[in-house]
């Protein structure tokens, strides 16, 4: 069983799904005519702008549906993933993680843009949507088992990608670092996380709205002053990104392609694993917002890529190849290739949360492992907060809004279950890794309905763009009705 799921796993992560997604997000962005880079510095003005009542229309304001979001991408995949994506693919994975970022902004765009267009009101009053409500309502009911596959998807996915997965690595960081029993760490999770979700989309938009940008904020400060210490090797680090990301390496004075399908891969992969574009988690935050204004949603949208990959991932890349921590036998070089592919990394080459810890250490002593343990804490906390709404709309999609009581209850368990695995060995831990593996492959299945969606409403979202833009150049408000 478990071989057989490894495989699917490989497959559903491997090159086919991730050129999937790099080519829809450039197909995106080539329809929408560069907008979604061009409009970012529109977007974060529109994050921030007041607004009046006949423009509000949901549960929870546009930046507290964008720091939900948020909540759940900025994460262990900022800290570990970049550190593992450099440390396997080379500094050249940062370029492609770059590239999936700025297409991925269309992606986001578009799906926050589907997400208000089509979002309902459910039995509670609630604004609801998502790629399921997309699907069903844009694409009309004989599409309606695309939206059901989505859902079951998700549902299950949330379980492992965003509740035991997540109080996994925290209780993992605790115990590692500062000596905390797991099972304690599990009650703290799971007591925390219950004060917030049973409150639903509104407390956990509160929570967010204050938890997420002070503690991307704290990140980046502290990325920032190391990078500041180590001024002098920016345009170096800059450089090697630039080389590395086309497979040069100097040991053979020229291009060696598997160093840059190695580089490509792992950097395509962060990305997407980083900022969620093209998954389908993200829409059903931003169609809670108290904004009646798809376009306008989508802009705001977008930034949660630009956040997330451009800016905090960008820091952690810096602080690595600027701290001088890992030498240049680590990067990957023709002799190490077929290592590395297999997934071995070269003796005494650090890889994932200790290769950043390390990083900060050089230049704050004695501080990195801290940094690196709070900081996937914070992060692993709020991303249970985040996933928990995208699973209890998922399951209320398939199943009614009765089942999110017992819904939120099951998560509080898991959260719990999660972190308490540590404490055991042999069968329990075998059962719980495989658990895992199959939540991962989940994750990634969630993409195939997401992408079909997005591919098949783009006309509408090309002509809802266009027509927004038009309006606010001419100072009018958009039609959007005049579409059909």
């Amino acid at each position: 069983m478990q071989g057989i799921i490894e495989t699917l796993n490989g497959w559903v992560w491997g090159p086919p799904m991730l050129g999937l997604l790099l080519l829809t997000g450039l197909y995106l962005t080539i329809g929408l005519r560069l907008m979604s880079i061009i409009r970012i510095p529109y977007g974060f003005k529109q994050l921030f702008r007041k607004r009046t009542g006949d423009e509000e229309e949901g549960d929870v304001s546009p930046f507290a549906a964008l720091m939900t979001a948020l909540s759940s991408t900025i994460g262990t995949g900022n800290i570990a993933g970049v550190a593992a994506a450099i440390a396997i693919g080379g500094p050249g994975a940062i370029f492609w993680m770059w590239m999936t970022a700025i297409v991925g902004t269309a992606t986001k765009f578009s799906e926050g843009v589907l997400a208000v267009r089509y979002r309902e009101i459910d039995a509670n009053g609630n604004r609801v949507g998502g790629p399921m409500y997309y699907i069903k309502n844009g694409l009309g009911p004989k599409w309606n088992w695309l939206a059901v596959t989505f859902a079951v998807f998700g549902m299950l996915a949330a379980w492992g990608t965003g509740a035991s997965i997540q109080s996994n690595s925290v209780a993992d960081a605790l115990n590692g670092t500062y000596g905390i029993p797991p099972i304690f760490t599990g009650f703290v999770l799971a007591a925390g996380a219950a004060a917030v979700i049973i409150g639903g989309i509104e407390r956990i938009g509160i929570v967010a709205s204050g938890v997420v940008p002070f503690m991307a904020l704290s990140y980046i400060v502290a990325g920032l002053v190391v990078i500041g210490m180590n001024l002098e090797a920016i345009p170096g680090a800059f450089a090697l990104i630039f080389k590395s990301a086309f497979g040069y390496h100097e040991a053979t004075t020229g291009i060696t392609i598997g160093l840059l399908m190695l580089a490509m891969q792992k950097g395509v992969a962060r990305g997407i694993f980083s900022n969620e574009a093209g998954q389908g988690s993200a829409p059903i935050a931003h169609a809670a917002a108290r904004n009646k204004d798809p376009v306008n949603q989508g802009v705001v949208a977008m930034l949660g890529t630009v956040i997330d990959t451009l800016i905090v991932c960008t820091i952690t890349a810096l602080i690595i190849l600027t701290s001088g921590v890992i030498d240049a036998h680590c990067y990957p070089n023709p002799e190490n290739l077929k290592e590395l592919i297999s997934g071995t990394q070269p003796d005494g080459c650090d890889t994932g949360a200790p290769l950043t810890a390390a990083a900060f250490d050089a230049s704050l002593t004695n501080l990195g492992k801290h940094i690196v343990t709070l900081g996937l804490v914070v992060f692993g906390f709020t991303t249970i907060l985040g996933w928990s709404y995208y699973g209890e709309r998922c399951c209320a999609f398939l199943f009614g809004e009765k089942s999110i009581k017992p819904y939120r209850f099951s998560w509080i368990v898991v959260v719990f279950i999660g972190a308490a695995a540590l404490a055991f060995e042999g069968s329990v831990k075998n059962i719980v890794n495989l658990f895992w593996l199959v939540a991962d492959t989940l994750t990634g299945l969630m993409a195939a309905p997401n992408l079909i969606a997005l591919c098949l409403l783009s006309p509408l979202v090309f002509k809802m763009s266009k027509l927004y833009f038009d309006a606010k150049k001419e100072g009018k408000e958009p039609d959007f009705d005049s579409i059909g």
